[in-house]
């Protein structure tokens, strides 16, 4: 159990944070109407996007620290809690069916466990040997990327896997809506977006949600760019695992090569349905396997491909 003197220091430290202020203005709040209501909420949901715009530099800079990582075999490991875990899970979880990484490559850690995906888990959060533990179980090493994610910047479990990994040698993030955190300090790259004051005093699955989702789309996304998934803002490397996918996967081709759907038949045909490869087959005019084989060669860059069948043709 918590003492007094520990849940004071605690209430005294929240006291602090501009993710826990309280905004006096909107005492009255649920007396308005709710469309008024409405508004001051999507008056604040506005300013998030040039919170996050004013952290570019630092974004970018963890952007390219990890796709080098990533580029040796490395992994992308979220680790968080509550709100800021399920946000990174999420992430984690769209890469395979976006991008046709390994399950693997991009993990979503959650204190607690899958469980605390739905419910609270107690105490989890509080935990810096559960992040280590959790870590421990990935076996991270010098070539990962570990982005701990907490929006008040002092949640243990973010700070402890942060800690953890750079103990580890693996490269560090730290992702929260404070300036000078503490979890910034723990991690060789801070980013910290300042959205300010929530709608709901402390809510912080709100403005400070919506932050660290446009964060971590940027790191995914953009890190997935510098790995060659994508051909031009197209999804090369999506794989299709459902009808709207396979769907998607044609009209991918076509935009790309601008061929007849009976040659995107049949070059998805000489590829097993592999979106990049029959690109390539189109574009370079080459067979199946050299499209594999250069693909291979080009560490799956599908331009520097192209410049290879080319050139040896």
């Amino acid at each position: 159990m918590t003492s007094t003197a520990a849940l004071a220091a605690l209430r005294a430290q929240l006291a602090t944070l501009t993710t826990e202020a309280f905004r006096p203005e909107l005492a009255d709040i649920d007396q308005l109407p709710t469309q008024d209501i409405a508004k001051i909420m999507n008056a604040g949901d506005a300013t998030v996007a040039t919170a996050v715009a004013e952290r570019l530099p630092e974004i970018a800079a963890a952007i390219d620290a990890t796709a080098t990582r990533m580029a040796r075999g490395g992994r992308l490991v979220y680790a968080g809690a509550g709100t800021a875990g399920r946000l990174g899970v999420l992430d984690a979880s769209e890469c395979p069916p976006t991008f046709n990484t390994d399950p693997s490559q991009v993990v979503g850690l959650i204190a607690g466990g899958s469980r605390a995906l739905v419910t609270a888990v107690e105490g989890a959060e509080d935990s810096e040997k559960l992040a280590a533990a959790d870590l421990d179980s990935l076996r991270i090493g010098p070539d990962d990327t570990v982005v701990g994610i907490s929006a008040s910047g002092r949640t243990p479990y973010a700070i402890g896997a942060v800690r953890h990994a750079r103990g580890a040698g693996a490269l560090t993030i730290g992702l929260s809506c404070n300036a000078g955190s503490e979890l910034g300090t723990a991690a060789e790259h801070a980013i910290e977006v300042v959205v300010g004051p929530e709608l709901l005093t402390g809510s912080t699955r709100l403005k400070a949600g919506t932050a660290q989702k446009l964060v971590l789309n940027m790191l995914s996304t953009i890190t997935m760019i510098r790995l060659g998934k994508t051909y031009g803002n197209l999804m090369v490397d999506v794989r299709a695992s459902n009808e709207k996918l396979r769907a998607r996967s044609r009209r991918i081709v076509s935009l790309a090569t601008g061929a007849p759907d009976a040659d995107i038949e049949a070059a998805l045909a000489e590829t097993d349905g592999e979106v990049k490869d029959a690109i390539l087959v189109l574009l370079g005019e080459v067979d199946g396997p050299t499209a594999g084989r250069l693909l291979k060669e080009a560490d799956g860059h599908l331009r520097a491909a192209l410049h290879a069948a080319h050139s040896q043709g």
